[in-house]
């Protein structure tokens, strides 16, 4: 019994440095699992996608250089984004592919492949093609993908000097910085093969694809060529059918004068008696 009692104190410490060392094996192991579980998440919640590393314009063919892989969260994964560069490489852009943006499979088509005018028409826009000729066109020099300030000549009621009513040609502005889809059959960025067309195609939203029907109908359109990367619209007040109806006919708008509507006011009375005669009179 002295004996183990002399090594009494070593068994002890033995055992709670075995307890102690059990217990943070298990700490680690609870630890790194957890760290495996939040990897595996956060793996789970990232995809791979694949974006320009230059600016690649419409038209070009697309090189492995011009692009690289990257990590994102899938919250912020664009529809149609392209997750392999081999899926792009030698491609050709169908627009402007802007640094760091994500190359989307519906921005690209293969060599030879014609786009459709469809593909070309933005998101909330419509295309409608308008007669014009090459005077009211810059000379026919308009391409696919200008931008142009599109101006109306409307018939406006005037009076001539003989005091009768004549109509006469006035220029009302349209819409500012209005993208040109296509040039009589081509609608490739940049081509001069439809210059000279009569019929140029427009992006408008819908309400403005009505409105210059309508004016085409009643007069003629002019185009303003603006320079590339112009974007700048001055201020004006929006075209609608109401302020266009203004313009051309402004005899409908015309104001009426107003009925008087106010109630009127009952004269005050008062009957007067002479003997058996009554007489009423106003006091007013």
């Amino acid at each position: 019994m002295p004996q183990i009692k002399k090594f009494l104190p070593l068994i002890i410490s033995a055992a709670i440095a075995l307890v102690l060392t059990a217990m943070i094996n298990s700490y680690i192991q609870q630890k790194s699992e957890e760290a495996r579980k939040t990897a595996l998440s956060r793996q789970q919640s990232l995809s791979r996608v694949v974006v320009a590393k230059v600016d690649i314009p419409a038209g070009a063919t697309i090189k492995e250089d011009m692009l690289k892989e990257e990590t994102v969260p899938k919250n912020v994964l664009q529809p149609r984004a392209a997750s392999s560069i081999d899926r792009i490489v030698d491609k050709i852009a169908i627009v402007a592919i802007s640094k760091g943006e994500q190359v989307l499979l519906n921005k690209v088509n293969m060599p030879g492949q014609e786009a459709s005018l469809a593909m070309k028409v933005p998101s909330g826009k419509r295309a409608i093609s308008v007669p014009i000729d090459n005077i009211s066109a810059v000379g026919g020099m308009i391409k696919p993908g200008d931008h142009v300030d599109i101006v109306g000549w409307v018939p406006i009621p005037a009076m001539n000097a003989e005091g009768k009513q004549v109509t006469q040609m006035s220029p009302m502005p349209l819409f500012q910085d209005v993208l040109v889809l296509a040039v009589g059959q081509d609608f490739t960025t940049g081509s001069s093969k439809g210059g000279g067309s009569p019929l140029i195609t427009f992006a408008l939203n819908p309400q403005e694809a009505n409105l210059i029907a309508f004016v085409q109908e009643q007069g003629k359109i002019r185009l303003i060529l603006r320079a590339p990367g112009d974007t700048q619209v001055q201020p004006a007040a929006p075209v609608t059918w109401e302020t266009l109806f203004r313009v051309v006919m402004p005899q409908a708008f015309q104001q009426q004068p107003e009925a008087d509507t106010a109630p009127k006011r009952a004269a005050k009375t008062v009957d007067i008696y002479r003997g058996l005669n009554k007489e009423t009179m106003s006091i007013e």
